[in-house]
């Protein structure tokens, strides 16, 4: 019943604001098994998700994080942010992801070893885009890992700039089918220079 509603309250916001959205339907099990296949949980002391939308990943994160594990999560729409407060107490819960870097500092978390991104990059103007790629470029310590799935390839060359891509998956079990990005963050960042 809850995975319904889930969907049903999924098309109605991209239907508001497809852009932001990204999806006509919440994460498949099978993509959300994929973004956390790569992760080394044992050794993640902090994890941001970006996107949390409904909580598809967010879920299968709490199975297998480490309990104490800080975990950060971003969504900009309020109904989902809302729903995301009531089903995560545990977690720190922010509106806006360009804000990422004082998310940190209130939370007192120098440098994340994780970051997730459900974020449908290529919809976002460019300046947004790229507003957001700093902030997570500067928020990951060298060697963290930044996940993010999309919906097409172009993304590739924007993440090459401060990321090794250290793999593309295909996940044909989702609507629609994704690619999951799994890239780590070279060691001196142009950002960092």
């Amino acid at each position: 019943m809850r995975a319904m509603q889930e969907k049903l309250l999924f098309l109605y916001k991209f239907m508001r604001t497809p852009k932001q959205i990204g999806s006509v339907t919440p994460s498949s099990t099978f993509l959300a098994r994929k973004m956390l296949e790569p992760v080394p949980w044992s050794k993640v002391a902090s994890v941001v998700e970006l996107g949390a939308g409904t909580g598809a990943i967010t879920r299968h994160m709490d199975a297998v994080r480490r309990r104490d594990t800080t975990v950060l999560l971003f969504e900009q729409d309020p109904h989902l942010l809302s729903r995301l407060k009531e089903a995560f107490p545990d977690y720190a819960c922010h509106e806006d992801a360009c804000g990422l870097r004082n998310a940190l500092k209130e939370t007192g978390i120098d440098r994340l070893d994780c970051v997730l991104s459900g974020l449908p990059f290529f919809n976002f103007p460019h300046q947004l885009r790229e507003q957001i790629m700093q902030e997570v470029t500067a928020a990951l310590r060298p060697g963290g890992l930044f996940i993010a799935f999309q919906y097409s390839q172009q993304m590739r060359k924007r993440l090459s700039r401060d990321f090794e891509i250290e793999h593309i998956h295909f996940v044909p079990l989702n609507v629609p089918p994704a690619f999951v990005y799994v890239c780590r963050k070279k060691e001196a960042s142009s950002h960092e220079l």
